[in-house]
């Protein structure tokens, strides 16, 4: 539903981040077919309304961080203004920063903003708050909710059972891909 934020709550291997990969077209389903916005994901992400986060993946270096938040957002008709990305994801500071200089913490923060730059209706996380300290976290946490309140709906994919009790409006358990 619109505004919700959705945990799929699982261990390791369970199936989250297959998941997440199909409702991003990153994978084909075995059987079946899925359907994102009334179509295939692809088409959904093309558009700009799917956001994601994976688990995995650096960013560009030799770009500041709002050197890549600009090229990012320049992907996108109705893109979020680069200032607002970085001012949600707490950027602000940092815009100068060359990429390769940023901790674990700063460069999950940074991918939160690629995700969120296209200004997506649904933002797609798969274990968003790895590497982030306890200050970061919590402050990503506001972010998510505040956004949420304003209409954007979260899937976030976790096996911190205090993180999907504390943050989802409703939890989806997985284990052996079921």
């Amino acid at each position: 539903q619109v505004g919700e934020t959705v945990a799929l709550l699982g261990p390791n291997g369970a199936g989250k981040s297959t998941t997440v990969d199909l409702l991003l077209g990153l994978q084909e389903p075995d059987d079946g077919s899925v359907d994102v916005f009334g179509g295939p994901p692809r088409h959904a992400v093309a558009a700009g309304r799917i956001g994601a986060m994976l688990q995995e993946g650096g960013v560009l270096r030799d770009l500041t961080v709002r050197e890549l938040l600009s090229m990012m957002a320049a992907l996108y008709p109705a893109a979020l203004d680069v200032d607002d990305a970085l001012e949600l994801a707490r950027l602000d500071g940092l815009a100068g920063r060359r990429t390769q200089g940023l901790s674990g913490g700063e460069t999950q923060r940074v991918r939160f903003a690629v995700a969120l730059v296209s200004d997506p209706d649904l933002l797609v996380l798969d274990e968003p708050t790895v590497g982030m300290d306890v200050e970061s976290r919590r402050a990503f946490w506001e972010t998510v909710r505040r956004l949420a309140r304003s209409g954007k709906t979260f899937l976030f994919a976790t096996h911190y059972l205090e993180e999907a009790d504390a943050y989802a409006d409703r939890v989806l358990l997985m284990a052996r891909g079921r």
